[in-house]
């Protein structure tokens, strides 16, 4: 098929043309970006956070007056969570990853270091924190019960050392000697040795862009015992068993001192929770992909079908003189493919400058290739399916019909 009677055809209709070329350029850029961000905040939600999550929750006891021995009655509480049939362990603690909040240092190699070496989580734990979380220890030892030290909001003693995770110690030393490496956190003028690497132990961030962000694996556990009108405590469940446990330890609490308020969350739970507005986003950007995609879908099929019926005689003609029906199929088909492969190489164009855009404004991640190429391929196909009924319309015209005077 000659393609100077399709360019001819078009031009008669530029406007048309123009409007569906530019349409489909702003599908594709949209959709692309939005492509990036939905696998960007799926890959986000999806990270393990290195714990035994199925099998973990978190229980809070506030007291509603000041208790007269804080030590005693933590001691209480860890005993009774301990000694819980379905318990394999517990321990006392300031935060748990992804809880929405919590501390967060700079980590320094040397005194009076201005620029820091790495940001990271900050948690406490005693010698039951490795074991109740479930972490894979890859290097060093756990805290013996001599190391830990009880922390209160007045006081902060120094620590024989931390335990870290494996993307800290590598941001700290790349060459993979961490262990055993001294290093300074809360400003402290002495520092303490890196005494363990587990895996993965991810912060208590949620945010999946922003600062916290740029450090959500890099965490360090230090041992303390941390004391407070809230008592805060992670505990561990046999497999199957976390739903008997969670309601087996609140009553034991409340046996200790009912005068307490309680509250408890599953790990599941706090994951679900922590990846709620991404899951919200991804599907807000799935419907508005979705909505793009037809409506360009609906304008390619309206304008096809316009051409159609002001091309009836022209049709009924070529019809006559022996063009096959699918001969006229392949006319409007090959024109609508010139119209979307102009529309997608100006797409290709508007999808890369709003990406740099929105990296730049809203440090959203550089666009993939794969995005582009797969929102182009997606949106050519789209046009030759919108056009396609249109196309066979035209074919099913008869030469006699078309071509007989009003």
């Amino acid at each position: 098929m000659e393609l100077w009677p399709i360019l001819l055809a078009m031009r008669r209709n530029k406007i048309g043309a123009i409007l569906i070329a530019v349409q489909i350029a702003l599908t594709l850029a949209i959709v692309a970006n939005a492509l990036t961000l939905i696998e960007q905040r799926m890959a986000w939600s999806a990270r393990p956070t290195g714990i035994d999550e199925a099998n973990i929750f978190y229980i809070s006891a506030e007291s509603v007056d000041q208790p007269k021995n804080l030590a005693s009655l933590q001691a209480a509480d860890l005993a009774a969570l301990r000694s819980l049939n379905g318990v394999v362990d517990a321990y006392a603690t300031n935060s748990y990853p992804l809880q929405g909040g919590g501390w967060s240092l700079t980590v320094t190699l040397a005194p009076n270091q201005k620029t820091p070496s790495a940001m990271t989580a900050y948690y406490f734990g005693d010698e039951h924190a490795l074991n109740t979380l479930g972490l894979k220890l890859i290097a060093g030892r756990n805290f013996t019960p001599q190391e830990i030290v009880v922390r209160d909001a007045d006081h902060a003693p120094p620590v024989a050392g931390f335990i870290v995770s494996q993307a800290l110690a590598r941001k700290l030393f790349p060459a993979g000697d961490a262990l055993g490496k001294s290093i300074f956190l809360e400003d402290a003028g002495v520092p303490a040795p890196i005494i363990g690497i587990v895996e993965r132990l991810q912060g208590p961030f949620i945010g999946s862009t922003g600062f916290l962000s740029t450090f959500a694996d890099n965490s360090a556990l230090a041992p303390y015992r941390p004391l407070d009108d809230s008592a805060e405590y992670l505990v561990r469940a046999q497999p199957g068993r976390l739903g008997g446990v969670m309601k087996a330890a609140e009553g034991a609490l409340t046996a200790i001192d009912g005068s307490r308020l309680f509250h408890s969350k599953s790990m599941a739970e706090a994951h679900r929770d922590a990846s709620h507005d991404d899951r919200g986003l991804v599907v807000l950007l799935g419907a508005v992909s979705i909505s793009l995609a037809a409506v360009t879908g609906f304008g390619i099929i309206g304008l096809t079908s316009y051409w159609v019926s002001q091309r009836r005689r022209q049709i009924g003609i070529r019809r006559a003189v022996g063009a096959t029906r699918m001969a006229i199929v392949r006319y409007f088909q090959t024109e609508n493919l010139l119209i979307a492969t102009a529309g997608v190489l100006l797409g290709v164009i508007f999808a890369i400058g709003l990406n740099l855009w929105m990296v730049s404004s809203f440090e959203m991640v550089r666009i993939d290739a794969v995005q582009i190429i797969g929102g182009a391929v997606a949106l050519l196909l789209l046009g030759q399916l919108a056009a396609l009924w249109p196309a066979l319309r035209a074919a099913s015209i008869a030469p006699a019909l078309a071509t007989r005077s009003d």
